[in-house]
C-alpha cells in the first residue's frame, strides 16, 4: 500500500513538473495573480477571501501552505507510528507482552531489553518505549520480510554496523528519541527498499556520505534535533531518490556549494533552527525541483542578491526571524511559482509583491490588504485628526479675539497650536491614503513607503512633535524663572520671545529635514512603515538612521522631558520653602502657582505620550521583541492625543479664558434681555 502511495506521489511530482513547464500562465503585473489558465488577473487580496472571483475557483485554491505535499507527509508519518491491525495472528512465536494481528507485531512499553525472538514471517515490528540499549550484528537477519521497524523511545546507544543486514524489503525505519551518538558507514547498505528513515532526537554529532550507502530508494530523511555541526559533501550522492530532508534544530554552522550537489530530486529542505551564519551564493544552484525551503531561526545576517535565483519551482520560502539588511525585489523575482513566504518583519512583504501569501500579516499598523490594519485605527485616525485641528484652530481664533494681559505668552501658545495642528494634518493624510489603498495595499506598499508623499508626511509629523516638545520646554523654563526667581529681571520681552520662537521652529525644521540630505547614510528614514513615522527600528536599518532616531527620541526628547520634570519639582519645592512677606507677593506667586498647576497636568499628559516611546526605544537597543499592535497604539493614539489635549490644557481650562468667556456670555445675555424689553416697550399688549 505504501509503495503504491509513494508511486502515486512520484507520478504527481512528474505531472506537476510537466504541467508547470508546459502551461502558459497569463502575465500579471505585480500585486496580481492569474486565475488558473484564464487570461484574467486579480489583486492578491482576492485570494482565499471566501468568494469565487475568478469564476473557475482558482482564487480559492492553495489557501494553505501544502508545498512539498505536507498532507501526504502528515498522513504517512502519523500513521507510521500506529499499527493498524486485523484480528487474526499468523505468527507462531512472539513474547506474551506483545500484541499480534496477522503478520504485524506490536511490543510497546513491554520492558524488553533486547530484540525478542519471533517468527520469521513478521512484516511489521514495533518495539517502541522499551529498554533496548544496543542492536548487535545481524539481530534482524532472520526477518527478511520485515517492511516496517519502530524502535523509537528506547535507550539505544550502540548500533552494530551489521545490525540491519538482510533487511532487503524494509521500507520504514524509526530510530528517533534514542541515545545514538554515532552511526557507522555502511550500516544501511542492505536497505535498498527503504523509503523513510527517522533519526530525530538523537545526540548524533557527525555523519558521512558513506553512511547512506545502499539507500537507493530513500524518499524521506529526518534528523531533527540532533547535534550535527556539518553536512558531508554531496550528501545525496548515495540517495538518488531523496525527496524530503528535515534537519531542523541541529548545530550546523556552514554549508558548502557541494553539499547539495547531487540532490536532483529534492523538493523539501528544512534547515531551520540551526547556527548557519552565512550561505554561499550558489548553495542552491542544483536544487532545480525544490518546492519548499525553510531557513528560519538561523543567525543569518546577509543573503546574496542571487541566493534563490535557481529555485524556479519553489513554492514556499520560510525566512522567519532572519534579518535581511540588503533586501530588494530582485532577490525574489526569479521564483515565479512562489505562493507562500514567511518573513521576520511585515515590512519585508513589500519586496515580494507577486507572492500570494506573505507572513506576518501585519506590523501592528498595516496589513496585507490595508494601510491601517483594523477598523479601530481607521475610525480613530479621522476622529483624532478632526479633534486636533478643530481644537487648535479654535484656540488660535479665541486667542486672537480675546486680548491677553501677557501678549508674549499668548503668542507662544498660538505658535504651539500651529505645531500641534500639523499633527492633525498628518493624520488626515494617513486616513486619505488608507482609503486610497484599501484592499490592495500590498500591491503599492513598497512604492508608497519609498514615495515623496510618504517622506513629506513623516517630515510633517516629525516637525510637529519636535517643535511641540521644544516649545513646551521653553514655556516650562519661562514659568520656572517666574516662580523660582520672582524678583529677577530675566524675562524675555516680545522681541526676544519672537527670536526664541523662530529658533525653535528652525531647530524643529532641521531635525525633520536632516534625513533627506544623505540617503546613503540615513536610508529611507521615514519609509519604515505605512504611516511614515520613524518610531522604531530593526537590525536592518541603516546605521545613520538608527543612530539619528535614537539621538532624537532618547537624546533631545528625553532630555527635554527630564528638564520639564526637574523644573516643576524645583518650582514646587521653591514655593514651599520661600517665606512670603507681603500680600502682593503672595498674590503674585499664587497666580503663578495656579499656572504651574495647570502646566503640571500638561507635563503629565506629555509623560503619558512620551514614556511609551522612550520604553520602545530602550527595549529596541536590547533587541527585545515587542507586540506589533503597540506601535499602532503609540502612532495613532498616544502621540496625537497629546496634540489634541494641549488646546484644552493651555487655554480652555485657564482662569483668564474662563473669566473672559463668562464676560462674553454675560454681555450676550444682557444684550438679549435689552432687546426683549425694548420689543415689549415698543409693542405693548392690549388689555
Amino acid at each position: 500500500m505504501f509503495l503504491l502511495l509513494h508511486f502515486i506521489v512520484l507520478i504527481n511530482v512528474k505531472d506537476f513538473a510537466l504541467s508547470e513547464g508546459s502551461m502558459i500562465t497569463p502575465p500579471c503585473q505585480k500585486g496580481y495573480f492569474p486565475c488558473g489558465n484564464l487570461t484574467k488577473c486579480l489583486p492578491q487580496a482576492f485570494h482565499c477571501d471566501g468568494k469565487d472571483d475568478c469564476g473557475n475557483g482558482a482564487d480559492e485554491e492553495n489557501c494553505g501552505d501544502t508545498s512539498g505535499w505536507a498532507t501526504i507527509f502528515g498522513t504517512v508519518h502519523g500513521n507510521a507510528n500506529k499499527v493498524a491491525l486485523t484480528q487474526e495472528c499468523f505468527l507462531k512465536h512472539y513474547p506474551q507482552c506483545c500484541d499480534c494481528k496477522e503478520t504485524e507485531l506490536e511490543c510497546v512499553n513491554g520492558g524488553l531489553k533486547s530484540v525478542p525472538v519471533i517468527s520469521n514471517n513478521v512484516t511489521l515490528l514495533s518495539l517502541k518505549k522499551n529498554k533496548i540499549h544496543s542492536l548487535p550484528d545481524k539481530v534482524f537477519i532472520k526477518y527478511t520480510k520485515l517492511k516496517k521497524i519502530f524502535l523509537q523511545y528506547n535507550c539505544i546507544k550502540h548500533i552494530s554496523r551489521k545490525a540491519f543486514f538482510g533487511l532487503y524489503n524494509l521500507q520504514i525505519l524509526y530510530l528517533n528519541h534514542n541515545c545514538i551518538t554515532m552511526l557507522r558507514a555502511g550500516i544501511f547498505k542492505d536497505l535498498h527498499q527503504l523509503t523513510w528513515l527517522i533519526l530525530d532526537d538523537n545526540p548524533i554529532t557527525r555523519i558521512s556520505q558513506r553512511l547512506f550507502m545502499g539507500l537507493n530508494s530513500l524518499f524521506f530523511l529526518s534528523m531533527v534535533n540532533n547535534y550535527l555541526e556539518a553536512l558531508p559533501k554531496q550528501m545525496c550522492a548515495q540517495m538518488p531518490q531523496l525527496n524530503w530532508v528535515d534537519l531542523e534544530g541541529n548545530r550546523i554552522k556552514y554549508l558548502t556549494n557541494s553539499t547539495f550537489l547531487s540532490c536532483d530530486s529534492l523538493t523539501v529542505l528544512d534547515l531551520s533552527s540551526n547556527m548557519i551564519m552565512e550561505l554561499s551564493p550558489h548553495l542552491f544552484k542544483d536544487l532545480k525541483l525544490l518546492q519548499k525551503l525553510n531557513l528560519s531561526s538561523n543567525p543569518l545576517m546577509y543573503l546574496h542578491k542571487n541566493q534563490f535565483e535557481s529555485l524556479k519551482q519553489l513554492q514556499s520560502l520560510d525566512l522567519e526571524r532572519i534579518e535581511i539588511p540588503n533586501i530588494n525585489t530582485r532577490m525574489f523575482q526569479p521564483m515565479k511559482n512562489l505562493s507562500h513566504i514567511y518573513f521576520k518583519n511585515f515590512r519585508y512583504c513589500s519586496y515580494a509583491p507577486h507572492v500570494r501569501i506573505c507572513m506576518p500579516l501585519t506590523d501592528g499598523i498595516s496589513s496585507f490588504e490595508d494601510l491601517l490594519a483594523n477598523d479601530i485605527l481607521r475610525i480613530f485616525v479621522w476622529v483624532i485628526a478632526f479633534i486636533i485641528c478643530f481644537g487648535n484652530l479654535f484656540v488660535i481664533g479665541m486667542r486672537s479675539f480675546i486680548k491677553a494681559e501677557n501678549t508674549t505668552h499668548a503668542m507662544s501658545i498660538k505658535i504651539l497650536c500651529c505645531a500641534d495642528c500639523l499633527m492633525g494634518v498628518y493624520l488626515f493624510f494617513v486616513g486619505f491614503f488608507d482609503i486610497k489603498y484599501r484592499g490592495q495595499y500590498q500591491k503599492y506598499a513598497l512604492l508608497w513607503m519609498e514615495s515623496m508623499q510618504c517622506r513629506l508626511m513623516g517630515f510633517l509629523a516629525m516637525l510637529s512633535t519636535e517643535v511641540s516638545v521644544l516649545l513646551l520646554t521653553y514655556l516650562t523654563l519661562e514659568k520656572f524663572l517666574a516662580i523660582v526667581f520672582p524678583f529677577s529681571n530675566i524675562r524675555p520681552g516680545k522681541r526676544q520671545t519672537s527670536v526664541i520662537l523662530i529658533c525653535i521652529w528652525m531647530a524643529g525644521f532641521l531635525i525633520a529635514v536632516i534625513p533627506f540630505w544623505n540617503e546613503d547614510y540615513f536610508g529611507n528614514f521615514y519609509g519604515k512603515n505605512g504611516v511614515c513615522f520613524p518610531l522604531y527600528y530593526d537590525q536592518t536599518e541603516d546605521i545613520g538612521s538608527k543612530g539619528y532616531s535614537l539621538g532624537i527620541f532618547l537624546g533631545v526628547n528625553l532630555l527635554a522631558f527630564l528638564i520639564i520634570v526637574f523644573s516643576y519639582i524645583t518650582m514646587f519645592c521653591s514655593i514651599q520653602k520661600t517665606a512670603l512677606q507681603t500680600t502682593e507677593v503672595r498674590n503674585h506667586i499664587g497666580r503663578d502657582m495656579a499656572v504651574a498647576n495647570r502646566f503640571l497636568f500638561i507635563v503629565f499628559s506629555d509623560a503619558i505620550c512620551w514614556i511609551p516611546v522612550f520604553v520602545i526605544k530602550i527595549l529596541s537597543l536590547f533587541r527585545v521583541e515587542m507586540p506589533d499592535t503597540m506601535t499602532s497604539w503609540i502612532v495613532i493614539f498616544f502621540l496625537p492625543v497629546n496634540s489634541a489635549l494641549n488646546p484644552i490644557l493651555y487655554t480652555l481650562t485657564t482662569s483668564f479664558f474662563k473669566d473672559k468667556l463668562k464676560e462674553l456670555l454675560h454681555r450676550h445675555r444682557s444684550k438679549s434681555i435689552f432687546k426683549i424689553k425694548k420689543k415689549v416697550y415698543l409693542h405693548p399688549l392690549c388689555g
